[in-house]
Parts: C-alpha cells; sequence; structure tokens
C-alpha cells in the first residue's frame, strides 16, 4: 500500500497527552493523508492534539470516548465511516498499566483492568471490522506490551487483560485475514518516553538514561510501516525496544 494520501479517515483509540503513543499516531497518520478521529476520555487532550495537526496541515477530529461502553464505540466509528471514503485504519492503544498485589487485588479492579485493556479492544476491533471487511481492504492494528507475553507482579491483572488482547489480536487477524483486513500487534517492550512516565517515575527515566525509552514518534512510524505493507508479505506482530534493553 503506497503512502495513502487518499479520502480515507483513521481512528485512533486511547489518546491522552501530547507526548505520548496515541498523540504519536494521530500525528503520523495524519501526516500520512488520514482525515484521524482523535479518541479519548478528556476533551481539553484530544482538543490541543487536534490543534496541532491542524497547525501542520493535517486533518483531525476530536471525539470523547469510553471504549469499554458499546455505545460509545458505535458512535465513533460511526462518525468516522461518515467521513468521505471511510474508515481505512484503526489503531488500539488503550490500557491501564497499574500495580496490585495479588492478596490485595478487588474483583472490580481485576474486571476494570480487564475492560479498558481486553474488552475495549474486542469493541473497537468489531466496529472496526464491519467497516473495512466490506471495503475489502485496511489496517487494525492493537498496542501490546511486555505483559502481552510475560505476566509478572505486581501486574497480574494487566497482563491476563494484555494476553487476551493479544489472542483476540491473532484471532482476529486470522479471520479478516483472507477478508483483506490486515490485523497486526505491537509488543512495546520497553518504557515509552512520554508524559506518563516522566511524571509518573522520574527516578526510572534518569536510571534508563540516554536513548533508554522508546520515542513515541519512532514507534508511531512503525505503525505507519507497517499499514503500508504490501498484503504479499504482511506481519502480524512486530516488538519493539530501546536497543538497550534487556529482553
Amino acid at each position: 500500500m503506497a503512502e495513502d494520501n487518499s479520502n480515507h479517515s483513521a481512528v485512533v483509540v486511547g489518546v491522552g497527552a501530547s507526548a505520548g503513543l496515541g498523540a504519536a499516531l494521530c500525528r503520523r497518520f495524519a501526516k500520512g493523508g488520514l482525515h484521524v478521529f482523535v479518541a479519548g476520555r478528556t476533551q481539553e487532550k484530544i482538543d490541543l492534539i487536534v490543534a496541532e495537526i491542524q497547525a501542520n496541515g493535517g486533518a483531525a477530529t476530536a471525539h470523547l470516548c469510553d471504549t469499554t461502553d458499546e455505545d460509545q464505540v458505535i458512535a465513533l466509528f460511526d462518525a468516522a465511516e461518515g467521513h468521505g471514503d471511510g474508515v481505512i485504519l484503526a489503531a488500539y492503544n488503550a490500557g491501564n498499566n497499574s500495580r496490585m498485589p495479588i492478596l490485595e487485588m478487588t474483583a472490580s479492579w481485576f474486571e476494570k483492568t480487564w475492560r479498558l485493556a481486553c474488552f475495549g479492544g474486542f469493541l473497537c476491533g468489531r466496529e472496526a471490522a464491519r467497516r473495512l471487511v466490506p471495503r475489502g481492504r485496511g489496517s487494525l492494528f492493537f498496542t501490546g506490551a511486555t505483559a502481552s507475553i510475560r505476566g509478572k507482579p505486581p501486574f497480574t491483572a494487566f497482563a491476563s487483560a494484555k494476553a487476551g488482547l493479544r489472542s483476540l489480536a491473532q484471532a482476529m487477524a486470522r479471520e479478516l485475514g483472507p477478508q483483506g483486513i490486515h490485523v497486526g500487534h505491537f509488543i512495546i517492550d520497553g518504557g515509552i518516553d512520554g508524559e506518563k512516565l516522566r511524571s509518573g517515575n522520574p527516578d526510572a527515566v534518569a536510571a534508563r538514561g540516554e536513548d533508554g525509552m522508546l520515542n513515541p514518534d519512532d514507534i508511531a512510524e512503525a505503525y505507519w510501516q507497517m499499514h503500508l505493507q504490501p498484503r504479499s508479505a504482511w506481519s502480524f506482530e512486530w516488538d519493539l525496544r530501546p536497543f538497550k534493553e534487556a529482553f
């Protein structure tokens, strides 16, 4: 697939701070010529991303969305499908990497983690597929983590949800691939150099040093390059990590 430059739209779910992966995905997809629907839970944050994109000559629309609410997800994809030639690319980037020892974990905590990191991926993946399959082309991507393939305390709930999201993506790839839909999963194996980590754990940032974290724009470029892959040689899963990261 060449650089898109079409009248299609892209949907990015799970957009927060400007210095984060969701925002970087929005900027990259807009740079590729797509009208980006910027979906998140905080109006102020998604409005800022839209303004940044428009200031750089791109096209974007802010759309408030709780990705665990089926009606809101359907409304989001209806809006994106109603623009121009409809949806051609969707990325599910929502997650809640929170700590909680298993002996202290409540059922509601576990379920809340699963709903955002896994169930929301099902809702968005299904709604994207319902619009992409009739078109016979397009990409559907999911953001994973180290926890997608390795469970460690105190991230028990997060690991189980991310493993579930990865299995969901695998099953969707096998079902939708023969129908022309490119489903991909990205394992982000390291800390993202964004606002969340820098404000929440500055000591870890300092310890990792120069080039010790993943640059959000570089991650976004990988998503775009997978979107451009010709269908004769599709990838399903890429794992991304800083060159200094042990694995």
